[in-house]
């Protein structure tokens, strides 16, 4: 088995994606995934006999192109949008004169249909092109999409307004659009719909900017995650240390690191000892403590002292570059969500192209001449190209998503909207998610006949020496109290804890001798433990004075937060890489019934398909890089955005409050859009649907045409404006 990455491109909409999906899987020993949202294609080969150029051309004679990704282009991707701005940006400015000479009368000055002609011609051509490229790489096909209906119609209506003005009686000087929307029967030599093609044209073409302006990102997330690692390293080389960029790293290397840098590559300590944070990675919330032996990750922070590590595993062979094929892989396997105006069209497009035909049949059939029999047939196509298509999702995400802004919620795209209606299922990180993410010292037990406030006061005096994020935790709660003493004879041992002398006394604060602790503190060590807590002991004169309690503590919204998704008709679920006890201790404050504790990154992503091949459609909230993965793979990912870029990139909403609540609010947002779009596209259609028997009948005047068009638009940004009023208010009831 052979799996092959390639580069589409020349795709429009989602049926453009399931026809190369089709062609490749038709290949002997392929099996191919097209997704239309990372322009990528995911092909496992079986057959030997099929290489790389194989795939190209078989994608290249469906009408696209195809390339395998080289990292070099990647930087250039997002660069795709400029052209068609351009092309937006120029049709505008043309289109805007042409609808409005169309629609006042009074502007209708002599020769007036020459100027609207002479500007529309651009827009038509121009900025059409790719709507015609792609109508004709379908139509080589056998195939009708959005694109074909825009096309045929812009083009019938140019067509037929060259033809009245050269050849008919619409070139005549001072012909008018009179402003009235009488029905009466003509034969269309004195219309023009020049107005309408360029319209539809322009509506169209922002539509298809907006879409293609948030798919820019679709790799970013791989590019964050990669980001994550060092940029260069200390290489010990000849008793001496060398700085070189870490793609220069090879296996075997030694390599230097300091307290607070970043691991350069994954490897094993050969020198020194520290406490290294891999929550970033792993999601464990407390640090772990290394030593000479032990392996490390790249990209993970030294928190401690200085390390010397010898590198096992460089470049691709990495954890971290390992992540990253996960996540690109999620997303390509992602389910592919087909954009509701090409799921109508693939039944309107060819309903309304059989309509237009029929009418110009009859009308030929019936001898009414070839004049009204193409006025007839064209009316038809014009009629059912709604310019309020191409503002239907655009106003709708424009105004949701700037609402959601404001509430703290970022949306990505139409894709994500769908997904947030069927979703029955929240997977919710632990660390950073349901907690806070950081330490924060939740209690402190003195012993018997000791005081409390002495006892922390000992024991931030000496943790103050330390660079571990537990005794920095500890110091800066003890400081807030008041000041600390100064302390002589500090010393860290590794693994056991702190000592120096406070005051005379000789203090130390870590992990005794069992035997050492009386059986009340003992009692709390215990119960700090059950409770998911890291403990402390603090001594002084050879006695244990005092029990100090550590914790990543649950958010102060988190459990208000959980019920709400539940009534929102989720079931929520808590994944963590931390371990079960305080995994479960975190559930049961916050009210969730089912833990799943201990996982790794990529057994992240196993769940989450485990989940959804049990016929979930399921939801991750996340803010690590440790969640990057699953947050693509799951049906709708929601990266908190105090988190990390990798996630926030992958995941499809992001809660800049960094609040769970933030999530819910989310979610209904995203559902309250994907109820407006869907209406936009109902009337949308709507309006034109319900003149084409008019259309059909020859009763239609240019006036009408667009009287529709423009109600239907109005429409459409009347009805997108009112999700301004939504709130983020806790809903009571599943929305």
């Amino acid at each position: 088995m052979n799996l092959i990455e390639l580069e589409i491109g020349g795709m429009t909409c989602a049926s453009c994606a399931s026809r190369i999906e089709k062609k490749l899987n038709r290949m002997d020993g392929v099996t191919a995934t097209v997704n239309y949202a990372t322009e990528k294609a995911s092909v496992t080969v079986a057959d030997p006999a099929v290489g790389v150029a194989d795939l190209i051309a078989t994608v290249e004679k469906t009408g696209y192109t195809a390339a395998v990704p080289t990292p070099a282009a990647e930087p250039e991707a997002p660069r795709e949008t400029d052209p068609l701005r351009t092309r937006l940006l120029v049709s505008l400015v043309l289109t805007i004169p042409v609808i409005a000479l169309a629609m006042v009368p009074a502007w209708q000055f002599d020769y007036w249909q020459w100027l609207s002609l002479t500007l529309a011609a651009p827009v038509v051509v121009y900025g059409g092109l790719p709507f015609h490229r792609a109508a004709w790489v379908n139509l080589r096909h056998g195939a009708a999409t959005m694109d074909t209906l825009v096309s045929i119609g812009t083009l019938a209506a140019f067509g037929w307004s060259v033809w009245a003005l050269f050849l008919g009686t619409a070139g005549e000087p001072g012909m008018t659009h009179p402003f009235r929307f009488a029905i009466e029967r003509g034969d269309g030599s004195g219309n023009i719909y020049l107005e309408a093609a360029a319209g539809v044209t322009v509506f169209i073409l922002a539509g298809r900017y907006f879409e293609t302006r948030a798919k820019r990102r679709a790799g970013a997330a791989l590019r964050a995650l990669l980001e994550l690692g060092a940029k260069d390293v200390g290489v010990l080389r000849g008793g001496a240390e060398v700085r070189i960029p870490v793609a220069q790293l090879a296996a075997g290397d030694r390599f230097v690191v300091r307290p607070g840098e970043k691991v350069a590559t994954d490897g094993v300590v050969e020198e020194g000892s520290s406490a290294v944070d891999a929550s970033m990675l792993t999601g464990e919330s407390v640090p772990v403590e290394v030593g000479v032996g032990d392996a490390v990750v790249g990209a993970t922070v030294n928190a401690g002292g200085r390390l010397v590590v010898r590198a096992t595993r460089v470049g691709a062979d990495t954890q971290l570059a390992q992540m990253a094929a996960l996540v690109e892989r999620a997303q390509t396997g992602k389910a592919r969500v087909q954009r509701l105006a090409d799921r109508i069209s693939g039944v309107f497009v060819p309903i309304v192209i059989a309509i237009a035909v029929g009418t110009l049949g009859y009308w030929l059939g019936t001898g009414n001449g070839a004049t009204a029999a193409f006025t007839a047939a064209v009316a038809v196509l014009i009629i059912a190209c709604p310019c309020a298509l191409g503002l239907a999702t655009p106003t709708a995400l424009l105004v949701g998503t700037g609402r959601g802004a404001q509430l703290g919620i970022l949306i990505k795209g139409p894709e994500t909207l769908e997904s947030t209606r069927t979703v029955d299922t929240v997977v919710l990180d632990k660390t950073g998610t349901v907690t806070t993410g950081r330490m924060t010292l939740v209690d402190v037990v003195p012993g018997e006949g000791e005081d409390r406030d002495e006892v922390l006061r000992s024991a931030g005096a000496v943790e103050a020496g330390s660079e571990h994020p537990i005794a920095r935790t500890i110091a800066a709660a003890a400081a807030e109290r008041g000041e600390l003493p100064p302390v002589e004879g500090f010393l860290s041992t590794q693994g056991v804890g702190v000592a120096g002398t406070v005051e005379g006394r000789e203090v130390t604060v870590g992990r005794p001798d069992a035997d050492r602790v009386p059986d009340d503190l003992a009692a709390a060590m215990a119960a700090a433990e059950a409770a998911g807590r890291t403990s402390v002991v603090v001594s002084w004169d050879g006695r244990a004075r005092g029990v100090l309690a550590v914790a990543d503590v649950v958010k102060p919204t988190s459990r208000e937060a959980v019920a709400a998704l539940r009534r929102l008709g989720l079931t929520p679920v808590l994944l963590t890489g931390d371990n079960a006890t305080v995994a479960k201790a975190v559930a049961a404050e916050v009210g969730i019934d089912e833990v799943i504790a201990g996982v790794l990154p990529a057994g992240k992503v196993d769940v989450v398909k485990r989940l959804q091949d049990e016929g979930k459609v399921v939801a991750m909230v996340g803010d690590g890089v440790n969640d990057a993965a699953a947050l693509a793979q799951a049906d709708l990912g929601l990266a908190m955005g105090t988190g990390t870029d990798a996630a926030i990139e992958a995941a499809d909403l992001t809660l800049v409050r960094g609040d769970l609540t933030a999530a819910v609010d989310a979610i209904r947002l995203s559902r309250r859009t994907l109820r407006t779009i869907k209406g936009n596209l109902f009337w949308a259609f709507a309006y034109n649907v319900a003149a084409i028997p008019l259309a059909a009948a020859g009763l239609l005047n240019p006036m009408i045409a667009g009287g529709a068009m423009a109600l239907s638009s109005v429409f459409v940004v009347s009805n997108s404006l009112r999700l301004r009023g939504f709130t983020g208010s806790a809903p009571r009831s599943r929305q």
